[in-house]
């Protein structure tokens, strides 16, 4: 049997109070696909919340409410679950592929889940912005296009209001929000809108440390990317990666695949030396150049980069932009860095007036292993002291080295440049 609107937004009563049972809608709530009103307390006939759900495809029922102290919260329902009250997990929510929110849900009811959102204006923000959200937990992830949600948000704050100023009496269409305040003759109009901001595609590389899908790249591959982060092997088709975590100050990021791998990537164990082999694989202008990835090798030139910074080792396999977040490879195969940048040619012709040849840089594995260790990640290691030829170390490699790509907005990029 299929829950009813009315139905389903009178349980989110629970998500305001212990009590489970509430009256309502009174007065109407109606923005696109979101329907409701506000609700009482069955028990004490107070007033607790305003709430608007919308069904999807999928059969969830997505509520989102106000409670009357201005709290906010989402809440999930599908009829056939099987949840056990009171028993909270982890959630990650991401809209429009941003930096994603770790929050709890939290059962009410063998059906629903409760979710209390932080009263945190950069997320508010990107809730009434977004066009997409997933929410991500215990191995799963769930995909929401969200329609009108900047409409939907200050709908349910006017239903509050009236609620608290006037009492039920006042409930009656929440949509007819107060009118704006005269704007004084002498105040100057306001700016025509600008342009839209023009999306310019972005692409790096990465690879898989872990069989549940978790790949490795550079944070700034990912850093200012909107709607959806996309990455594939060679040959196959291009699958959502969700952002998992990401440190900037090391310039890594950890994504994640849905399914599971048979090949990843392993990190050795034992130290690299200045002169040992290397190996850079990666996408560097993919589409302009070739569709696969390249493969270039060098040495290790120094076990530090600019200005002896020790986080970094510096080569001299060629790299370009794309290489980015890619594995550098020992003679045996085994990761022993993160591809990261190639040195600003003009930038040193302007400091020193000399051309620099084949300085690249890559972070070393203390800083991706201590990453990997912080976002409780597996992974495997090796201390394997065989030597490959480069073109078994590649043929291995393309198991796991991922194109990842999404869109920028143009000034972004160009302010990253700069």
């Amino acid at each position: 049997m299929k829950f009813r609107v009315a139905a389903a937004a009178a349980l989110l009563c629970a998500m305001a109070s212990s009590i489970a049972d509430a009256r309502g809608p009174y007065g109407s709530i109606s923005i696109g696909n979101w329907q409701g009103g506000a609700y009482t307390n069955d028990q004490t006939g107070a007033f607790s919340h305003c709430a608007a759900g919308a069904r999807y495809a999928s059969g969830i029922y997505f509520l989102v409410t106000i409670d009357g102290n201005g709290g906010w919260g989402l809440g999930f329902m599908h009829e056939q679950w099987k949840l056990t009250p009171g028993q909270a997990f982890p959630l990650t929510l991401t809209f429009d592929g941003q930096q994603p929110f770790n929050v709890h849900g939290v059962p009410i009811a063998d059906k629903l889940v409760r979710v209390p959102m932080p009263s945190n204006s950069s997320l508010i923000s990107q809730f009434r912005r977004a066009k997409a959200m997933t929410a991500y937990t215990q191995g799963q992830l769930f995909q929401f296009n969200l329609d009108q949600t900047g409409q939907l948000l200050p709908v349910l704050a006017n239903c509050v209001a009236k609620i608290k100023q006037s009492g039920l009496a006042s409930a009656g269409d929440f949509n007819v929000l107060p009118a704006a305040k005269p704007v004084a003759a002498a105040a100057a109009p306001e700016p025509a809108p600008g342009k839209p901001d023009r999306l310019l595609d972005q692409a790096g590389s990465g690879f898989l440390v872990s069989t549940n899908g978790h790949l490795v790249t550079n944070a700034h591959v990912v850093q200012g990317c909107i709607g959806d982060i996309l990455g594939n092997l060679t040959g196959e088709a291009p699958t959502k990666l969700r952002l998992v975590s990401s440190d900037e100050t090391n310039d890594l990021a950890l994504l994640q695949a849905t399914g599971s791998f048979k090949e990843v990537a392993r990190i050795r164990d034992k130290a690299i030396q200045s002169g040992d082999s290397v190996v850079a694989i990666g996408y560097p202008f993919h589409g302009l150049l070739t569709s696969d990835f390249t493969v270039t090798t060098g040495i290790v030139s120094s076990l530090s980069g600019l200005l002896n910074d020790t986080r970094f080792l510096q080569i001299s396999a060629a790299v370009q932009p794309g290489n980015s977040g890619g594995p550098l490879l020992a003679s045996s195969g085994d990761v022993v860095g993160v591809v990261a940048a190639k040195l600003n040619a003009l930038k040193f012709v302007r400091a020193t007036g000399n051309i620099p040849e084949n300085i690249n840089f890559a972070i070393k594995t203390g800083a991706l292993r201590d990453f990997l260790d912080n976002s409780v990640v597996s992974y495997q290691t090796s201390d394997a002291n065989a030597e490959l030829k480069t073109a078994d170390i590649a043929r291995n490699a393309r198991a796991f080295t991922f194109l990842i790509s999404c869109k920028v907005k143009a000034k972004e990029r160009e302010a990253a440049k700069n």
